[in-house]
């Protein structure tokens, strides 16, 4: 299960990095109220906080799905395949986001979603 572990470690560092890119590199950035500055933000800078915030809120679905697979000692390849799905197609989710493309990102979303719900449903299955 060390991957699937992993995959929660990483999944729980996205939100950091997409935070990262809608500060990075702009000069009116006020530390003091980082929540109203990223408020005003328009453009990639927008798009990469609404990222951070979705990937606060899909992460603790997915580490709770990866913790009770491992409890239930589903097939640990199983429950590493699904993780390193639901981080890859968080990765992408977050690019697309980045890039403006809602489409793509809509269905990456829905892959990361059907990786988290196949790890509940292994779980179940245990």
């Amino acid at each position: 299960m060390t991957m699937a572990f992993v995959a929660v470690l990483v999944a729980g560092v996205l939100p950091l990095v997409c935070a990262g890119i809608a500060k990075a590199g702009c000069k009116d950035y006020d530390n003091r109220d980082p929540r109203a500055w990223l408020a005003k933000q328009t453009g990639f800078r927008a798009r990469a906080n609404a990222a951070q915030a979705n990937s606060f809120e899909a992460f603790p679905f997915f580490a709770a799905a990866v913790v009770l697979a491992t409890f239930t000692q589903a097939d640990a390849r199983s429950v590493n395949l699904l993780a390193f799905i639901f981080v890859a197609s968080r990765m992408a989710y977050i690019a697309c986001y980045l890039a403006d493309k809602a489409s793509a990102r809509s269905v990456f979303w829905a892959v990361g979603y059907g990786a988290t719900i196949w790890l509940y449903v292994l779980a179940i299955w245990s």
